[in-house]
């Protein structure tokens, strides 16, 4: 029985993490048909069957073939227990984990892979008896059974990531949110560009009470420096630029407010309305306010924007159809404004039909529009 690497099934190996199983699979056929005896090639054999097919029936004969061989095997398995999962016997791969864990009590990965699935097994065994959805308090205790497991895990384990992540969905799910941020300190400490710990963070940081679009877009940049395929974090990156699109509408509402002041638009008791039409200087002079709103409150802050967040708002307002039209109704209402307090009105009829013309639309579609922004 072989119990070294062979080179063809360390090949093998390295075609199947390439994710070129079929050429893997016509290998190990090659070393089997020599040596049938070579448990790892064996072995190898099902992580293929695992990759592109997800065949859980030929993973589970190549399993089955190693562990004839040797049946305390932790390698095999470990494979055999995937394999089962695949093929549908999920509930009998927690008898082959605690195997492995009985066979080897310091190997951390065997902790770590029942921990993971110890309670969607008994989630999945409790709601197939029962015939009924999971109530919360029996996945409490499948989580609850877990978690020293994954702790176990952690312990003889204390730099792997796995270790943790498992640990943090057990946190997760049972809603601990200060254990699972303690988790994700460990695998940003093992591991600083790990996508969804990183995303994580960074979530919960751009999403804090009082961020800024502008802050929340600064942190997601930041981020996706370090993970630039992160899917997560180009949609926190979205939808922070799409905050900072809407904040130009609000500018453009502002100048409208500042119009409908500057003419006086609506009277008040005790108040005099301005005599129309203005003057040209006081028009002008409405300008001013309006310059002011919108060099301090977008030029200015999109000067200070990174490379990156200027690039992704302008391919915002490509891919986004609402983006388009939040910067359409802006155009409007400031449109309405200038018409205000830029044409001499005689009357105060039109520009009061104006003023509203420029509100309601932005005003109908603001709650609207909030869940648009992935």
């Amino acid at each position: 029985m072989t119990t070294s690497l062979h080179p063809a099934v360390e090949r093998a190996n390295l075609l199947t993490s390439l994710k070129r199983y079929a050429e893997a699979r016509e290998l190990m056929a090659q070393r089997l048909a020599e040596d049938p005896e070579d448990i790892l090639a064996w072995i190898e054999l099902a992580r293929t069957h695992l990759g592109d097919e997800e065949n859980g029936a030929k993973a589970l004969a190549a399993t089955e073939r190693a562990l004839a061989l040797n049946p305390e095997h932790v390698g095999a398995l470990l494979m055999h227990a995937r394999a089962l999962r695949v093929g549908g016997r999920f509930p009998e791969t927690e008898g082959v984990l605690r195997e492995v864990i009985r066979l080897s009590p310091d190997y951390w990965f065997g902790y770590a892979r029942l921990a993971d699935w110890l309670w969607r097994i008994r989630v999945i065994s409790s709601g197939t008896a029962s015939g009924r959805q999971v109530g919360r308090e029996e996945m409490r205790a499948a989580l609850r059974e877990a978690e020293p497991i994954a702790q176990e895990a952690i312990r003889l384990g204390p730099e792997e990531v796995y270790a943790y992540e498992v640990a943090w969905i057990i946190a997760d799910m049972s809603g601990d949110d200060a254990a699972a941020g303690r988790m994700d300190d460990a695998i940003l400490r093992l591991d600083p560009q790990h996508e969804h710990a990183l995303a994580r963070r960074t979530r919960k940081a751009a999403t804090a009470p009082g961020v800024k679009a502008a802050e929340a877009a600064t942190l997601y940049a930041d981020a996706l420096a370090s993970t630039p395929a992160s899917a997560p974090m180009r949609q926190g990156l979205d939808a922070a630029s799409y905050r900072l699109l809407r904040g130009l509408r609000w500018l453009a509402l502002l100048c409208l407010a500042l119009a409908a002041a500057g003419i006086d638009l609506f009277q008040t008791d005790g108040e005099t309305q301005r005599e129309l039409p203005l003057v040209l200087g006081q028009r002008l002079w409405d300008l001013v306010p309006m310059t002011a709103v919108w060099a301090l409150g977008a030029v200015l802050r999109y000067r200070r924007l990174r490379a990156g967040i200027k690039v992704n708002l302008r391919s915002l307002i490509r891919r986004l159809a609402w983006s388009r039209v939040v910067l359409g109704q802006a155009a409007w209402a400031m449109l309405c404004a200038l018409l205000i307090t830029q044409v001499p009105w005689t009357e105060r009829t039109v520009p009061i039909v104006l003023f509203w013309a420029g509100l309601v639309p932005s005003l109908a579609t603001m709650w609207f529009d909030r869940p648009r922004n992935g």
